[in-house]
């Protein structure tokens, strides 16, 4: 088969906020290093891209000496925290930027879907854009003409081919540009996270699509997504990827595992730490304390039994029109469930600006682990006010009804989540219990 992607001591650096190095002391200190044969100084310096922590210096390492290599017709995954460098390696793969130091060697035409719109003129209808993509692949007009009809009719956009592409939404976008790359013929297909863009039966469509490519055509795909279940679908092999390094690359189950218990670990840590959860504060309200109610002392419930959550809220202002969101994700980090529930109290006084609610959701959720992500929104136009993400992590236990145990579930991603519903009430002061 042999190998198409070589990737050796890949490091890619960024200063933060700037082009270049953003002063004209560092260019020309980088430039007379350079003619004199000598290593780049600002190399010697950096940080690991931590996006959560506050760092010291202006230098950070989006990717840091990568190394692998890839045979024709493997199937990879590519998983990690957001910002752990997943986007950075795939850009450098597809040539649109340059590594800072080392190499990239790859064997075959590459065509990739990094981000809406990427490869495609704004000003030209899609037709347009299938020809001048597939001429940059090095394809004849012949052999695109030959495609064509299949890719207008994997992507549904029939109506709207001859339209600037400017006009689509974003999702018409994604479906000409997914069928474009899949279907011209090139021996590599790159694809990001972009496919999430697309509704589930069009996310369904292209991953059976990317299966039949990898069985039929031995076509190599690098794939990125935070769906787990999906890369555990398609993928032979994943790279598990954690502040621009690589810490695994091996067979897709052992790196999804790695994966979890690293992820996982991670939001125990942070649970009962609220300051550590908050992602979004807009400065005019702070939730400090989510807790599970029930009749015992963990946080679990039964399977059919509702989740009561209490809910306590410190306001810096009066605020009216309020909503809770809980959205709830299990064990793999994908969303399964979300409740949107309006905030009643008008009653926000100089006196008396700490409020408890009680959040009663019906649940319906299979047994299983589960996190829970909280936010306070503005009723009327959605604006985040406050966003905790993995503030909570809670247990549906099994039941038992004539001998018949409910088994843990496995989310098939075609089905989304569910909108569960939900009650939301005032409690008495800080400290009084809540009615069950």
């Amino acid at each position: 088969m042999g190998t198409v992607i070589r990737a050796k001591n890949v490091s890619k650096q960024y200063r933060l906020g700037k082009v270049g190095t953003g002063t004209l002391s560092h260019d020309l200190n980088r430039w007379w290093h350079r003619i004199r044969g000598k290593e780049d100084p600002y190399l010697k310096i950096g940080e690991s891209n931590d996006r959560t922590a506050k760092g010291g210096s202006e230098y950070v390492w989006a990717l840091r000496d990568i190394n692998f290599d890839i045979e024709q017709g493997a199937t990879i995954g590519i998983i990690g925290r957001n910002g752990a460098g997943k986007s950075t390696l795939l850009k450098i793969l597809s040539r649109t930027t340059a590594p800072t130091t080392g190499s990239i060697k790859v064997r075959g035409r590459v065509a990739s879907l990094l981000e809406v719109g990427t490869g495609f003129h704004p000003e030209l209808s899609g037709r347009e854009n299938t020809y001048l993509n597939g001429a940059i692949l090095g394809m004849t007009q012949k052999e695109i003409s030959r495609k064509f009809d299949e890719i207008v009719d994997f992507a549904g956009v029939e109506r709207y081919i001859d339209t600037p592409v400017k006009r689509y939404s974003s999702g018409m976008y994604v479906r000409l540009a997914f069928a474009v790359a899949a279907h011209l013929e090139s021996e590599i297909l790159i694809v990001d996270e972009v496919l999430a863009v697309g509704d589930a039966e069009f996310q369904e469509k292209c991953i059976g699509k990317m299966g039949s490519l990898r069985n039929t055509d031995g076509r190599t795909i690098l794939f990125v997504s935070h769906n787990i279940p999906v890369i555990n679908k398609l993928c032979d092999k994943s790279i598990l990827l954690e502040k621009g390094l690589i810490t695994h690359f091996g067979d897709t189950r052992s790196t999804i595992e790695m994966y979890l218990k690293n992820h996982n670990s991670q939001v125990e840590k942070n649970i009962n730490n609220l300051e550590l959860c908050r992602k979004y504060n807009s400065g005019e309200l702070y939730i400090t304390k989510v807790e599970i109610f029930n009749n015992r002392n963990d946080n679990s419930i039964n399977f059919g039994e509702q989740l009561v959550l209490v809910i306590e809220v410190n306001y810096l202002r009066q605020l009216n029109e309020l909503a809770f969101d809980a959205f709830i994700k299990n064990d793999t980090d994908v969303g399964v469930a979300q409740a949107f529930i309006r905030i009643e109290n008008e009653n926000i006084t100089d006196e008396e600006r700490h409020f408890r609610y009680k959040v009663t959701i019906n649940n319906t959720l299979k047994p299983g682990k589960y996190y829970l992500d909280i936010g306070i929104h503005r009723f009327i136009n959605g604006n985040t006010i406050d966003n905790l993400e993995n503030c909570l992590t809670f247990t549906v236990l099994n039941f038992e009804s004539n001998g018949d145990v409910i088994l843990p579930h496995f989310l098939d991603f075609r089905l989304g989540y569910n909108l569960l519903s939900c009650s939301c009430e005032v409690l008495g002061k800080k400290g009084a219990p809540p009615n069950l």
